[in-house]
């Protein structure tokens, strides 16, 4: 390890050759020329990476270089996401007219090469390999020996000259223009707007790139788990049509689970991937934008790739496979007597229909088979690769609950039946792929969907004439064990969680969902969604998912009194487009029938909601249940809407039990809308003098943008003065006095603290925080 007084020659006699533009350097150490870092790694080199580099990595470098949205798409949470550099196109572009090429870590290109000809620069040095040109070459060492010679500012709050909006500006500089990005921004070196990192953290990167930044390769999964893959890619491909089809059904919906083997490992994940491989070869990942776009291949093999990165967690969604999960799907899918004469092809007008390509598959097998893990299949939508959503994301509520169709009403002949009649108006915008236009889309499926509802109406009316099945038995009970069945869905104004249980005070709205609804939502947000894709194919998701919130609701209000339901409607959209009221009053698309429910109280609603809890109380997970917090935060429920509107959307809350103890809260910021039927003036709709809080148990959402810390005996004064907030001064008063702001010079201490808390509360959930949404107040 070097001492402080050769870091720090080593520093300045770098520095000084950060002049050097790209022609210097390569007339100094030669072209470049992209290296292979897991070549010849010694047990030394491989302990100390594992050891001591790759743990500053993650706690320094990943909590904002991990997901799509990281800066300049440099992912550090894996060897090959450093290896891969940076690159200045933007992944989220809510303008671009055509969609661009996707760059997908593990998907898009596999090798350095690869990514270099699709125009990623290298931080790490790709010229000659001395210790001099490895440091002098390093856009990851420049950058950091930047913040070192200019640390941030002695000051609370950081300058106009750092931008931490998330739509600033990318510069993403290679190393020959490295010397003009350090003179016009000596501000930005790195952590970006963050405390510097240690002498030791420094002292530690800076070997590890001297010595040419050695990574191993990933070491092979034990004996154990290979035996659970086996087993699992035997199930998942075998050769007759109704394995074939059903796996892929499975891998359709679980394409973005972080699978695990909890009767072995809990900390080792796998990916579902489609492969040209066949079980016992090495997996070749078919690269499609969707996954049900031709593979291309004669056959497609179904095969569990081992996770390569670093557990983040936005990107968490934990799924455990056992022997019961396999037996489960077994009696749904295999079990059942039906006949697949041939297997649908990969045309886009019939692969992004699921209605269309797995008709074989009995109705009630897949519903329940959603059912089984509607939290993950939910998280798709809400945690899968659109890391920032505003535009997705103003089409929910801040705070709203979700409940099932009990399977006994979908697993009926006439309901497979009506379906299969109406499959071409389920037909999904993802059909347009990923240049769409968005007026002459929206048009032709705004009227599929009104044929579809005007055609499910006359069928509920007739299901349910004069109330019959209309009552609390409607709902999915989980079976009696399963937490699944009622969920809660929070916005956090351009990302959201969701979470079991029925969390909070209740809410202004709730869905119910059915089969065919909780399907095209599954279609239209996660599996026919493109990051990548244009202007047009993200204004038609969005405006499309309107309708699905809106049935979903309508599902709701069908429990509640008939001559109640219509005013109701018109309270949850306030202030909507003309077109949107117009579609609201149109009868044909309207459920007329009554309630079964005898309501004895005159706030139906309310009743409802107790009704539906207390019908679900065997499986109403109770892990956020705000009723557990502390009377004197509580409190901070009923805060006055002029001290919430001065909250961010996630602030973690940590109170000190004695050393290394804490107990930690969320305190949420739900912002009210007149309606969110309105795409691109969302701040016109919002109903600020209704927002609330929420004080939760725990950890909700993983981007914070607040962090408090406190000792018991303060809880009193910090609760009082939130409360009595009415200002910007007062908020930032209160931040200077319990507060760890993102310029605290111990914020990474109290990070380590945080995250070791994190990972008690969220056990297999758990993953590194997202600090890009830090606040700067």
């Amino acid at each position: 390890m070097m001492n402080k007084l050769t870091w720090g020659l080593l520093l300045l006699l770098c520095t000084g050759c950060a002049v050097l533009g790209a022609q210097k350097y390569d007339s100094l150490f030669g072209p470049e020329q992209v290296q292979n870092r897991s070549n010849d790694v010694s047990p030394a080199q491989s302990d100390f990476f594992t050891e001591q580099v790759k743990p500053v990595i993650d706690n320094r470098c990943v909590v904002c270089h991990g997901c799509y949205d990281a800066p300049c798409q440099l992912k550090m949470s894996s060897p090959e996401g450093i290896e891969r550099g940076t690159s200045k196109d933007l992944v989220y572009d809510g303008t671009r007219l055509l969609a661009s090429k996707p760059s997908r870590l593990f998907v898009d290109a596999h090798t350095t090469q690869q990514w270099r000809e699709r125009g990623f620069s290298p931080v790490l040095n790709e010229r000659e390999q001395s210790a001099h040109a490895n440091l002098v070459g390093s856009v990851m060492y420049q950058a950091l020996a930047l913040k070192q010679q200019h640390p941030l500012p002695e000051q609370a709050i950081l300058g106009e000259e750092f931008d931490f909006a998330l739509d600033r500006d990318q510069t993403c500089p290679t190393i020959g223009e490295f010397q003009q990005y350090a003179q016009d921004k000596p501000h930005a070196g790195m952590p970006y707007g963050l405390p510097a990192l240690t002498s030791k953290e420094m002292s530690v990167l800076t070997q590890w790139l001297q010595d040419g930044a050695k990574m191993p390769k990933h070491g092979p999964i034990s004996a154990e788990l290979q035996t659970e893959v086996n087993k699992w890619e035997r199930f998942l491909n075998q050769d007759d049509n109704k394995h074939r089809l059903s796996a892929r059904y499975i891998y359709e919906h679980w394409y973005l689970a972080n699978i695990y083997f909890d009767q072995i490992s809990t900390s080792e994940f796998f990916t579902l991937v489609r492969s040209r491989t066949p079980p016992g070869e090495a997996i070749d990942v078919i690269a499609t934008r969707r996954p049900y776009e031709d593979p291309k291949v004669a056959r497609v093999y179904y095969r569990l790739l081992p996770r390569k990165s670093t557990v983040l967690a936005k990107t968490n969604i934990p799924l455990a496979l056992n022997n019961d999960k396999l037996a489960r799907l077994r009696t749904q899918f295999i079990a059942p007597e039906y006949a697949v004469p041939s297997l649908p092809g990969y045309d886009i007008k019939v692969a992004s229909n699921p209605f269309k390509v797995f008709a074989a598959i009995p109705v009630g097998s897949r519903y329940q088979f959603m059912l089984d893990e509607a939290e993950l299949i939910i998280r798709g939508f809400i945690q899968g690769p659109v890391c920032r959503g505003q535009i997705a994301l103003n089409v929910i509520n801040d705070q709203f609950w979700v409940a099932f169709v009990d399977p006994k009403f979908v697993s009926q002949p006439k309901i497979d039946e009506f379906l299969m009649r109406h499959e071409d108006m389920l037909d999904m915008p993802a059909q347009e792929d990923s240049n769409a236009l968005p007026i002459s889309s929206w048009v032709k499926y705004a009227a599929k969907q009104s044929t579809y509802l005007e055609a499910k109406s006359k069928l509920a009316n007739e299901v349910f004439a004069n109330g019959q099945h209309l009552t609390e038995n409607l709902i999915w009970q989980g079976e009696g064990h399963n937490d699944n069945a009622a969920l809660t869905i929070f916005r956090h104004f351009n990302s959201a969680t969701v979470v079991k249980g029925w969390v909070g005070e209740q809410p202004k709205t709730a869905w119910i969902l059915d089969y065919s609804l909780f399907e095209r939502i599954h279609y239209l947000l996660v599996a026919g969604f493109d990051v990548y894709g244009n202007v047009g194919h993200q204004l038609i998701t969005r405006l499309y998912m309107d309708f699905l919130r809106m049935e979903g609701e309508d599902n709701f209000l069908a429990l509640l009194p008939k001559e109640q339901r219509k005013a109701l409607r018109a309270h949850w959209y306030r202030k909507s487009p003309t077109s949107l009221v117009e579609f609201m009053k149109d009868t044909n698309v309207r459920f007329e029938q009554p309630t079964g429910i005898d309501y004895k109280t005159s706030q139906p609603q309310q009743e409802l909601y107790q009704r539906l809890a207390t019908k679900l109380s065997a499986v109403l997970s109770q892990r956020y249940d705000y009723q557990k917090v502390p009377n004197v935060l509580r409190q901070l429920n009923a805060m006055p809407s002029t001290a919430v509107n001065l909250l961010p959307q996630v602030s973690y809350i940590l109170v000190a039990n004695g050393e290394d103890d804490y107990q930690a809260y969320t305190l949420l910021h739900h912002n009210a809308h007149y309606n969110i039927s309105s795409l691109l003036d969302e701040e016109d709709q919002r109903a600020y003098d209704e927002d609330k809080a929420l004080v939760i148990p725990g950890f909700i959402g993983d981007y914070p943008e607040a962090l408090w810390l406190l000792q018991p005996q303060q809880l009193e004064d910090f609760a009082a003065h939130m409360q009595k907030m009415t200002s910007e001064a007062d908020y930032r008063t209160l931040k200077s006095r319990f507060a760890v702001r993102r310029t605290d010079p111990q914020f990474w201490r109290f990070s380590d603290i945080l995250h070791q808390q994190v990972k008690k509360y969220r056990g297999i959930e758990y993953g590194l925080l997202d600090y890009n949404r830090l606040e700067n107040r």
